[in-house]
């Protein structure tokens, strides 16, 4: 276990090293990849150096053992430093358990309404401010990429991006169907309706993950229109990028720039293909999706929000909370911890 340890600590060394050469503080973009990657291997750097240092200490008190002076006090520093050591050992056994691949990334979220009509737009609209309230909880960075709002203020689509610290770990397990069932503002009868959403999390690619040749794209601009049709702009502003070999069809037209627009636009195609990609690896192999927390699946319904209950159900493991309310305003943090927990155990029971 150490090993690994040891090998993440040289590499947070050789990044000290690098960031203080002329040439990594020049290139701004450089620069920022550096001080996130340094960030992500702090903690585990800190511990190894821990580690060393009470194996250390252990080593010292082996030569002073047969002293018959010190006899007592070399007992006592023993123990308290066995104690210490088991501890780390625990932390380090958590750490290993939760470093999963792209845990660092920056994400891409996609929110869909589903069936429900109007109803579902609002929900959608819903699960966007949560998952907005949350990332400033956490002190994230959100953009919406693109926004294709409904006539009653919900969203027939959202796409946005999520960066900060640990960002895809804890939003890995939100893709899925989400179900609400609530009495809709647009239900004069009072009657409970359900409804739904789609949500998909997607890992932002670093520029050598997905290489795109522009002979396999279509890229056709026009002016941007909002709810109802109506234009919006009196540019052709709106770029709609189609990748012609997979079929993926990307539109943005939220900026007033196109070249903005096809730029967020090349984003969303290239986190959508780099998706793509990682799904057909999984499905390949069958044995990691019984490891996964569900299915994988998206079209499977992975929560319900009932509001008459004030009650959230996480069907992937049965986890109940009647916290609806303040999980809406961003508190998401006991849903989540719940799946990671469940995770971790998956994972200790291999």
């Amino acid at each position: 276990m150490w090993d690994k340890f040891a090998r993440w600590y040289e590499e947070y060394k050789q990044l000290e090293d690098r960031l203080a050469k002329p040439e990594a503080i020049a290139d701004r973009s450089v620069y920022q990849q550096l001080l996130k990657s340094l960030s992500s291997l702090k903690e585990k750097a800190c511990l190894y150096e821990r580690y060393r240092s009470l194996m250390k200490a252990l080593s010292d008190l082996e030569e002073i053992k047969n002293d018959p002076d010190m006899a007592d006090l070399v007992e006592e520093e023993s123990t308290r430093i066995q104690g210490e050591l088991r501890e780390l050992e625990k932390k380090a056994e958590d750490i290993l358990l939760s470093d999963i691949p792209d845990a660092d990334k920056d994400v891409i979220v996609e929110i869909r309404a589903g069936t429900g009509g109007l109803e579902a737009t609002l929900f959608a609209a819903d699960l966007f401010r949560m998952y907005g309230k949350y990332a400033e909880k956490k002190g994230w960075k959100v953009e919406v990429l693109e926004a294709n709002p409904s006539e009653i203020g919900g969203y027939k689509e959202i796409v946005f991006s999520v960066s900060g610290e640990r960002v895809y770990y804890h939003l890995r397990y939100e893709s899925g169907v989400h179900r609400v069932q609530r009495v809709p503002v647009t239900e004069a009868g009072g009657r409970i309706h359900t409804s739904a959403a789609s949500v998909v999390v997607m890992t932002e690619p670093e520029e050598v993950e997905i290489q795109i040749d522009p002979k396999e794209l279509r890229i056709d601009v026009f002016r941007s229109s909002g709810p109802g049709g109506q234009s919006v702009n009196t540019s052709d502003s709106a770029v709609r990028i189609t990748h012609l070999p997979t079929g993926i069809v990307v539109t943005c037209q939220d900026e007033r720039s196109q070249l903005k627009n096809k730029e967020k636009a090349m984003r969303v195609l290239k986190a959508r293909l780099l998706d793509m990609k990682k799904r057909e690896q999984e499905e390949e192999l069958s044995s990691q999706r019984k490891k996964s927390i569900g299915s994988g699946d998206r079209s499977e319904k992975i929560r319900t929000y009932n509001f008459p209950d004030h009650r959230i159900t996480d069907h992937r493991i049965g986890f109940t909370t009647y916290n609806l309310e303040e999980v809406l305003e961003g508190e998401l943090d006991e849903i989540i911890n719940a799946l990671l927990s469940a995770e971790k155990e998956l994972a200790k029971q291999e």
